[in-house]
């Protein structure tokens, strides 16, 4: 099943189906908003499903994914993890720290989920000074998950898988850590792709909790990254079984993999501009990349191997604000 929410001056938008080949849409009659959905999953999935597989026989309206809101535009919980060892280990390069015993606990962070920006469009920012830099991600959205939930019951509680794009501003981060209370300034809103959609769309591709698949990153039209999101250190079971040891987790929580990076990063390339100045550092003594000025542009989209398109693209500049 496919997801997406279409502006229809409502802050939450409306809910609409979208075709496997990402064609067509139709309004949701099971819904109205994704928030609701996830709320009321097991009685509201079976006739959305339904739905589903009558627009794929035809019917409904053109989909066009640059018309979309971020299929849940706000959320009452966004929590960004950090699962690929490789990405970990070039950020302690590019930013001189040392390394961090987490005693195996899953690297993860409380973020800013009154929002999602769209995927197409002008993304704002203050400064090109403060180092802005884009995070392709992998993410899921969970119904509500009881405290204590362990990861082998989690994965029952990931039911829709998106594609995002988790902005930093990498000059105000270490200030920020340094400080140990944690993130404001350096990390803004993310954007979410076009499309939500069911583990079961993913096939094969859906693997241990884990997104297999590239990552296809290009930043002003050239091929950045390429990284496949299967790499992951802890799966997203694990990682919503991290967030649930202490607390209930509410309906429509989104969970992020962290910067998509793997081993051989020569080869695939990276996610986000700071990984590429920590690999330069290691071979150069100095990174030689710089970040993103206003006018930029940045493309991030997943498919299958057969070009069927999953969570559409995320397609968006970098402007001052």
């Amino acid at each position: 099943m496919k997801l997406a929410t279409l502006n229809d001056g409502t802050p939450d938008g409306r809910l609409h189906l979208v075709s496997q080949d990402h064609a067509r849409c139709a309004p949701a009659d099971a819904a109205r908003t994704l928030q609701e959905t996830m709320e009321n999953w097991d009685a509201a999935a079976p006739r959305l499903e339904a739905e589903y597989a009558a627009l794929n026989k035809g019917g409904g309206l053109p989909f066009d994914p640059a018309t979309a809101l971020a299929p849940l535009p706000r959320a009452w919980q966004w929590l960004d993890g950090s699962a690929f060892d490789s990405h970990g280990k070039l950020m302690q390069t590019a930013f001189n720290m040392a390394s961090v015993d987490t005693q195996g606990r899953p690297l993860m962070y409380q973020g800013m989920s009154d929002r999602f920006y769209p995927p197409a469009g002008d993304v704002r920012f203050p400064s090109e000074e403060d180092g802005i830099d884009f995070e392709g991600e992998f993410g899921i959205i969970t119904d509500a998950v009881p405290m204590g939930t362990r990861a082998v019951e989690a994965r029952g509680h990931i039911r829709l898988v998106v594609q995002i794009n988790d902005w930093s501003l990498r000059k105000l981060a270490p200030i920020e850590m340094k400080t140990g209370f944690g993130w404001v300034q350096a990390k803004p809103a993310s954007s979410m792709a076009p499309v939500a959609v069911t583990p079961n769309e993913l096939n094969d591709h859906w693997r241990d909790a884990r997104v297999d698949l590239p990552l296809w990153v290009d930043w002003n039209g050239k091929r950045f990254g390429a990284a496949n999101g299967h790499a992951m250190s802890v799966g997203f079971d694990e990682l919503i079984a991290h967030a649930a040891y202490s607390r209930d987790l509410v309906a429509g929580t989104v969970i992020g993999s962290g910067t998509v990076s793997n081993d051989n990063y020569r080869e695939v390339g990276s996610s986000c501009i700071a990984e590429r100045r920590g690999v330069e550092m290691i071979d150069d003594g100095e990174p030689k990349t710089g970040f993103m000025r206003f006018g930029d542009w940045v493309r991030m989209e997943a498919a299958l191997p057969d070009g069927t398109p999953l969570f559409g693209a995320i397609e968006q500049m970098v402007v001052k604000g």
